[in-house]
């Protein structure tokens, strides 16, 4: 059997396993073992598979993923949510659709310092959308824009997705945070524009809350200090040439523990629930970033990425089309995976053919998390809606999905500026001397 043949029935043995409900790390495990032992011998496959675990384990640059996660457990149980939506609720107040779009401010910042879209949403659903039903918005549309704002997280950094990125792609993680930034905080405004749009449209559905004093709005917006205090530490001491990234995030980890402990928000009950979460978050999905790694050391061996590039060249195919099938591919299978597994199964093979065109890995690493947070909300099985659906199951699934129509414009908005206009990605890069 031809190498090309085994390529194909590797990949295609991979997705027969995840259709039939196969744990996706065991799934790319299996295939990625079986495919290397067809083309290097079962002898080879068995070592290279008891090496790739030991490799990551022991790799400095994955450890400023678990870092990043306990601030983000630490932050939940410091009620930082909570004071994060008064704040934005401060600055939004007296205009229609005012909470909702206190709810995509929180979640923008929230997710500096969670980076984990799923907690994210979850947090906010208790926060925000009992506000929301409490002053009359429609329950569907309070739930959509929670779902759809908890997205945000995986984009804006310091985000544990990008972090991913940056070790599959081999490229640089502070640059890939400088990237973002932009982006990031461009498609919360296109969300805020969005929920203006409906409130326009159907002002039954966002129905206007009466304006806070300035008094109340300075008392709220001064909560926002723990957010300020973890964001300097996990973004601008990197950027200062303080930290590392991941002395950034061990240093905003320890800030936010001794921030919870002197405003009594968490006690030792509380640390130790953080620090489980933090370790069982960490070895699930290290879990699958083994799998990814056993699997892509398969698709390396079959030289498979670099004969779709030729194909793809002497096809004479146009930029146009790369970048439309390499979105609909995103699309495809943000519907029915979660956003790490995406990354770590189709940047090996996406990654060249887009650099064959012109565009560099910092802008795909930023392409490539935006079109994550259009599956996190897309139907059948977007993560972040049945997040929303199981902590308010009288909201029905198909009115949450039909909610985050207008949001899913925004993020198609946002591809398409990235792709028109790359600098969106790469100015702050630049300026930074990157």
């Amino acid at each position: 059997m031809s190498v090309a043949a085994i390529a194909v029935l590797g990949v295609l043995g991979l997705l027969a396993l995840i259709f039939a409900r196969v744990p996706i790390a065991v799934a790319l495990a299996l295939s990625g073992l079986c495919g290397y032992a067809a083309l290097d011998g079962r002898g080879r496959a068995l070592r290279m598979f008891g090496m790739v675990p030991f490799e990551l384990a022991s790799a400095y640059s994955l450890s400023v993923v678990p870092l990043f996660i306990l601030m983000g457990a630490v932050a939940l149980r410091a009620n930082m949510a909570a004071e994060l939506f008064d704040a934005c609720n401060a600055v939004f107040s007296g205009i229609r659709g005012a909470l909702a779009n206190a709810t995509i401010g929180s979640c923008a910042l929230f997710g500096a310092i969670c980076g984990s879209s799923i907690a994210t949403a979850a947090t906010f659903s208790k926060v925000a959308i009992p506000e929301m039903r409490r002053h009359g918005y429609e329950p569907a549309f309070a739930g959509s824009a929670v779902a759809s704002a908890g997205t945000l997280a995986v984009l804006i950094p310091p985000s544990v997705l990008l972090a991913i990125y940056s070790i599959v792609a081999e490229q640089p993680l502070p640059k890939l945070y400088a990237a973002a930034f932009v982006p990031g905080f461009v498609l919360a405004a296109l969300y805020v524009v969005a929920v203006l749009a409906v409130a326009w449209a159907a002002p039954g559905r966002v129905p206007r809350v009466a304006a806070m004093r300035i008094a109340a709005r300075l008392r709220a917006a001064a909560g926002m200090w723990k957010l300020g205090v973890l964001f300097f530490f996990a973004l601008f001491g990197i950027y200062l040439g303080w930290f590392s990234p991941t002395e950034a995030a061990a240093a905003s980890a320890f800030a936010a523990i001794v921030i919870a402990f002197a405003t009594g928000a968490m006690g030792w009950r509380g640390l130790v629930d953080a620090l489980l979460e933090t370790a069982y978050s960490t070895a699930a999905l290290f879990f699958i970033v083994v799998g990814a790694f056993i699997f892509s050391r398969f698709i390396v061996l079959t030289q498979f990425p670099n004969e779709v590039a030729r194909w793809v060249q002497e096809a004479g195919v146009g930029p146009v089309w790369i970048l439309a099938a390499v979105i609909a591919l995103y699309f495809l299978l943000g519907t029915f995976l979660d956003e790490v597994s995406t990354i770590l199964i189709t940047v090996p093979v996406t990654l060249p053919l887009v650099a064959g065109i012109g565009y560099d890995g910092i802008w795909f690493g930023i392409f490539v998390t935006v079109m994550c947070t259009i599956g996190l909300i897309s139907p059948p099985t977007g993560m972040t809606v049945f997040v929303i659906q199981s902590q308010h199951p009288d909201i029905p699934v198909a009115r949450i999905y039909l909610g985050t129509l207008p949001f899913l414009v925004a993020d198609f908005a946002i591809v398409a500026m990235l792709i028109a206009a790359p600098g969106l990605a790469l100015w702050l890069p630049r300026v930074l001397g990157m």
